[in-house]
């Protein structure tokens, strides 16, 4: 990856693309400090103190905003509005024909798609910015000052909520335009970067409890930096696994010449979902602990009841590792669609060997897609338990080491080296003539 960017920064084009998205990111870490008015940061740190480890949609968002999150500043909604808007529009193109021919429509049905996340993004960062408030308003740490009313105060904080994630989309776009690519995913990258400083810093505090006296993080500590390492390296394996269906397509003949007669193949990657279950998942088993945020008063029955869904909890657990896996399937289900690709190859006189084309080809492809979704799902379900099963077996749960935040990191850098790699490539590439 480093020899990529050195070989990147030495071409002057690529070079201004590498600083420009540099700028953006750099924008967006001050954009993630400045906080919103009207608020008493004295009593907004002393609610937030307990954020990171309760298990509730806002650990969860102010780990994708970078701490931004924790301290309701211009970003703290993240890029979590616009995630959300991406896949609700991507579910939506399955079940409602007209977003359907708009995916089908190339470029400009590309660009109308585009325009509706947008409005969508804007409406759920109000609506998101609304719930967000409504916290800070149950926790006391409003400061209003004199000659501003409540309504007017709520209206402004919301607001600057909403124009901050407007912002940060706007960012993304620009590092799309005018740097290396994959905005959103970089801004995404930047944001959970920023939080390995916690990390060390919680490492730093576990071997000083280790020389005051507490022996077992003599091991615990090296432990984790082990298992940090093995889940980036199977991540990044897993991440160019793929399972290749061979391809023969037929000969023809079209006046004097032959066509056809190739060999080829159909590349289905393990992890057809990427991180979608797992955020799926997250966002469903959050829901509980963050009604208790937004509701302290809840005691008894229905606290007991909450307190089950606790990352701490096994229950959590278990129930994260089937959500994880169901949701893998259903993502799979709408987006490949065995008969299509069946048909597809037969139109294109492409056949499987030893498969019969038609329903067998289609079978055995939903067979393959079948049992590619298992491995990846299990996959993804190993490494989003891992942090919540060592954090319970040695007592460790404070760390903000999670499966997510590793697979997004680790593959917005794959991402990205591709990216720099093939934009290197067409740079060098001869023409016939030389």
């Amino acid at each position: 990856m480093f020899k990529t960017i050195r070989n990147a920064w030495q071409l002057p084009d690529l070079r201004k693309k590498l600083l420009f998205t540099l700028l953006i990111i750099i924008v967006f870490r001050i954009g993630s400090v400045i906080p919103v008015p009207f608020l008493d940061t004295t009593a907004l740190a002393s609610a937030m103190g307990d954020l990171t480890n309760n298990g509730s949609m806002f650990a969860y968002l102010n780990t994708m905003s970078g701490g931004a999150f924790s301290n309701a500043t211009l970003f703290a909604m993240g890029v979590t509005p616009y995630i959300n808007s991406s896949i609700i529009i991507q579910l939506l193109t399955v079940a409602i024909p007209p977003l359907e021919r708009l995916a089908k429509e190339g470029e400009e049905g590309r660009k109308k798609l585009a325009t509706i996340t947008r409005y969508v993004t804007v409406a759920l960062g109000l609506i998101q910015g609304f719930a967000y408030f409504m916290f800070l308003k149950q926790s006391n740490v409003l400061d209003y000052k004199t000659g501003f009313d409540f309504f007017f105060g709520a209206a402004v904080i919301i607001l600057v909520f909403t124009a901050g994630t407007a912002l940060m989309m706007w960012l993304g776009e620009q590092i799309n335009q005018h740097g290396i690519g994959n905005g959103i995913s970089i801004l995404l990258f930047a944001g959970i970067i920023a939080r390995f400083p916690v990390i060390v810093a919680e490492l730093a505090n576990y071997w000083s409890m280790a020389m005051s006296g507490s022996t077992q993080y003599f091991a615990l500590v090296p432990l984790f930096v082990v298992i940090f390492l093995a889940v980036i390296w199977v991540i990044t394996f897993m991440q160019d696994s793929e399972r290749r269906i061979p391809i023969q397509y037929a000969k023809r003949v079209v006046g004097r010449k032959m066509y056809g007669g190739q060999s080829s193949h159909l590349p289905i990657k393990l992890g057809l979902g990427g991180v979608l279950p797992i955020i799926f998942a997250s966002s469903i088993l959050s829901i509980p602990s963050t009604i208790k945020l937004i509701f302290p008063g809840i005691t008894g029955f229905w606290n007991s009841f909450i307190e089950l869904f606790s990352s701490s909890s096994w229950v959590y657990a278990v129930l994260y590792f089937i959500l994880i896996i169901m949701f893998a399937y259903f993502y799979t289900s709408i987006q490949y669609n065995p008969i299509e690709m069946s048909n597809n190859l037969r139109q294109n006189n492409g056949t499987i060997p030893g498969i019969r084309p038609g329903k067998p080809t289609s079978d055995f492809i939903a067979k393959i897609l079948s049992r590619i979704t298992l491995i990846g799902a299990l996959f993804l379900a190993v490494i989003a338990l891992v942090p919540i099963i060592y954090g319970k077996l040695t007592g460790m749960s404070s760390m903000s080491l999670g499966g997510t935040s590793i697979i997004i990191v680790v593959g917005v850098c794959l991402d990205t080296v591709k990216q720099m790699e093939s934009q290197m490539m067409m740079r060098h590439y001869k023409g016939f003539l030389d």
